[in-house]
């Protein structure tokens, strides 16, 4: 028995003390989060699963794995020998976690309160009992981390265009509009942006534990942690509070929201069960009113000072680029051993020789052949993959800047490559220029042109199972919402200041893998008698390798944007670059012809 199977199986023991028919550990934290912090890898603790969406549950004779078609592969080589089965999502016939429950009858379901949203203990609770227990395995987890305590920043209007007590006073036009004296903020992102404060609670996300609850007249900060602040933090916290901010100890929230005068807004979407419980027990239902956070919208619409900084980040970021594709080619045509785990290293030295680099935006993916068949693919940092001249080789990462955040993949040839191969890469290609060369009337949301990206693969009946764009954060979150470009109905329109990323793929088990990505920016294109219409102008700078190209498989339309994009590469990134980086990127970007 391994030592996962030990942990459910102490699991278990604690639901037969407690009567619990089932229990439900969610991939997240208590804000709702997409990246966790160590104390909050519950489901990484208990199955030795590590991709960033996976839910767990556990019966006294059952545990399963929810997660979707990204991290498949990944799932059942890692479950291998737990005895957790896997449950694939976004698949036709799908069946989700309260679904699953309900059909086992009448079950009495333990939840951890603190990791899961109301939304989601409601549709379990829909056909079950539930009991919220806040850090559910923490009698099982000895030597569970704590909760993490990073310095903080502050930044000032002149990085985010708008100062922190202009957002407050946002919030406060909202709360009138909604007839409410109180809104609490639990996503960490949405305090961040609001505050226009950062930090690194969450590896590669620049993020501070805290809630902020904002009233007519007061904004109370729920910041402060066991450990002493250090000296940046501590003068971070006295600018913050000389705008109006009462900074408190985190674990004070509890309380506070037992005695909230007047009518208070929450967002139950991320509102951790915990949280809302005690809220309901305290207050008249009158009194609590529910609905979406007006921030996810203001944050992921980017005023002209994060757009400008946004560009900034990705002109240092193609230097950076460029410089290690050009040491990858080199290298490998040399013959030096150069692994997955190398690459990945030596492109960071590249960014973090940017001034303003505040670390990489997610672990890098950097994937030789087979490897790139998993679209979340983690690189081992022992006894990684040698690249080899030949076939493809995909780097997806990003940095995090003072000045933007980046998310780029290229696929790129290390040598000769298969015809299949070269089709799949044409192939994703023209895809990705399908998207960016999008022109579409104001009010389109981005799964009505998610088919864009999609069309060349399905006319080849080929697909991919991840989303098509995901919204990217000014020095924040690399996935942002309300805003993204896939199959699943999402009604927000895509509209001008959004950045999204475009990034079909196709991955083929056990060969290879191919995913091009760009961020692009949202722009005003024209007005006229049939209304309003909004383009993409990419904001990533870095170069297409042509030597794949399947060039009968293009139109003349998409070689044309081909040759303009590689064009402007050079012509933006040249001046910056090494003499002989810059004749090699002009090689690279020669007209396909």
């Amino acid at each position: 028995m391994n030592i996962h199977s030990q942990r459910i199986e102490a699991l278990r023991s604690m639901m037969r003390d407690q009567g619990w028919d089932a229990v439900v550990i969610k991939g997240s934290d208590p804000h709702s989060s997409e990246y966790l912090a160590p104390r909050w890898q519950q489901v990484k603790w208990l199955t030795g699963f590590t991709g960033e969406a996976g839910d767990v549950v556990v019966t006294l004779d059952h545990a399963g794995l929810w997660t979707d078609t990204r991290y498949f592969i990944q799932a059942v080589r890692q479950l291998e020998g737990t005895g957790v089965e896997l449950h694939k999502m976004r698949i036709p016939g799908a069946v989700g976690i309260p679904e699953w429950l309900a059909a086992q009858g009448g079950l009495k379901v333990a939840v951890d309160s603190l990791c899961q949203s109301v939304a989601f203990s409601e549709q379990i609770a829909a056909s079950c009992e539930v009991i919220g227990v806040p850090d559910l395995l923490g009698p099982i987890w000895p030597d569970r981390p704590e909760i993490p305590a990073t310095p903080i920043i502050t930044l000032g209007e002149d990085l985010a265009g708008e100062s922190r007590e202009a957002r407050l006073d946002a919030l406060r036009r909202f709360l009138l509009k909604e007839g409410c004296d109180a809104i609490l903020l639990s996503s960490l992102d949405e305090i961040a942006w609001t505050l226009n404060v950062r930090g690194s609670d969450i590896d590669y996300n620049p993020l501070v534990f805290s809630y902020l609850l904002v009233t007519m007249e007061d904004a109370f900060w729920y910041v402060l942690k066991d450990s002493e602040p250090d000296d940046e933090t501590a003068a971070s916290l006295i600018e913050v509070g000389a705008d109006g901010v009462t900074v408190l100890p985190y674990s004070d929230i509890a309380y506070a929201l037992g005695s909230i005068p007047g009518k208070l807004f929450v967002d139950t979407s991320t509102l951790n069960y915990y949280l809302y419980s005690i809220i309901t027990e305290s207050i008249p239902q009158e009194s609590l009113k529910t609905g979406e956070s007006p921030v996810p919208l203001w944050k992921a619409v980017k005023n002209a000072t994060e757009i400008a900084g946004m560009k900034e980040a990705h002109l240092e970021d193609g230097v950076a680029m460029e410089q290690f594709l050009y040491w990858l080619e080199k290298s490998v045509a040399e013959g030096r051993s150069i692994s997955e785990f190398d690459a990945a290293l030596h492109l960071r030295s590249l960014r973090a020789a940017i001034p303003g680099y505040r670390g990489d935006s997610f672990e890098t993916i950097s994937a030789y052949g087979a490897g790139a068949a998993l679209p979340h693919y983690v690189t081992p940092s022992e006894n990684a993959p040698i690249l080899e001249p030949h076939g493809l080789y995909l780097v997806d990462s990003g940095g995090q800047f003072l000045f933007g955040t980046t998310d780029i993949t290229r696929t790129v040839p290390l040598g000769p490559c298969t015809d299949l191969e070269k089709e799949d890469y044409t192939l994703v290609l023209k895809g990705h220029i399908a998207l960016s060369m999008a022109v579409f009337p104001h009010g389109t949301a981005g799964c009505q042109i998610d088919l864009l990206a999609r069309d060349p693969l399905w006319k080849a009946r080929r697909n991919f199972g991840h989303g098509t764009g995901h919204g990217v954060g000014f020095y924040l979150c690399v996935h942002e919402g309300p805003h993204d470009i896939r199959q699943n109905f999402n009604p927000q329109p895509i509209v001008p200041g959004m950045i999204v990323s475009d990034e079909p793929g196709i991955y083929r088990e056990g060969l290879h893998g191919v995913r091009h990505e760009n961020l692009i920016l949202c722009v005003p294109d024209d007005e006229n008698e049939f209304g309003t219409w909004y383009r993409f102008e990419p904001l990533t700078l870095c170069h297409f390798d042509t030597s794949a190209v399947v060039k009968e498989l293009l139109s003349p339309e998409e070689i044309a944007w081909l040759n303009a994009y590689n064009e402007h590469v050079y012509q933006t990134l040249s001046p910056r670059l090494a003499p002989e980086i810059s004749a090699w990127l002009r090689d690279k970007t020669r007209e396909l012809r």
